[in-house]
């Protein structure tokens, strides 16, 4: 099994946590998920690139720009729905694992920090025992296949 969102969908459906059974919140949570990666993800992945990208030029600056209005655009869609819960659900599911990990990719930006709803659900779904064992284990991946340093 390949693609993440099929990898946590295969997971959650073996996990009324992670995907409710009632067929209203099951939907919602489904919803969650895609709009992690379909609406949510590309845009800050375009500006990881543009932000990674040694082109730094007048061109890119005007595009990058528009970029950020668009994640901006949807961090603000999102803290709306935040305000006043601690999940974009009833309780933790699929969807707030996905949309985590999406945000993460903003590390090196303070745009989540423009939005403190946000940026509190980012931290209290990173501060999740289950969340910080699964990164651990990543990490632990990553050191032992470490190029040797010189």
């Amino acid at each position: 099994m390949f693609e993440s969102g099929a990898i946590v969908l295969h997971l959650a459906e073996r996990s009324q946590t992670l995907l409710p059974v009632e067929p209203r919140a099951r939907a919602r949570t489904t919803s969650w998920m895609f709009a992690a990666l379909n609406s949510v993800e590309p845009r800050i992945s375009m500006l990881l690139q543009i932000d990674l990208s040694a082109q730094k030029d007048e061109g890119i600056a005007k595009f990058r720009a528009s970029v950020v209005e668009g994640v901006k655009g949807r961090l603000q869609t999102l803290a709306q729905r935040l305000e006043g819960r601690d999940y974009l659900e009833e309780s933790f599911s699929a969807g707030d694992l996905l949309m985590t990990t999406v945000l993460r990719m903003l590390r090196h930006t303070d745009l989540v920090a423009q939005y403190p709803s946000v940026d509190a659900y980012r931290q209290r779904c990173e501060a999740r025992p289950a969340f910080q064992k699964a990164l651990a284990a990543q990490m632990a991946a990553f050191a032992k296949h470490a190029p040797p340093s010189s």
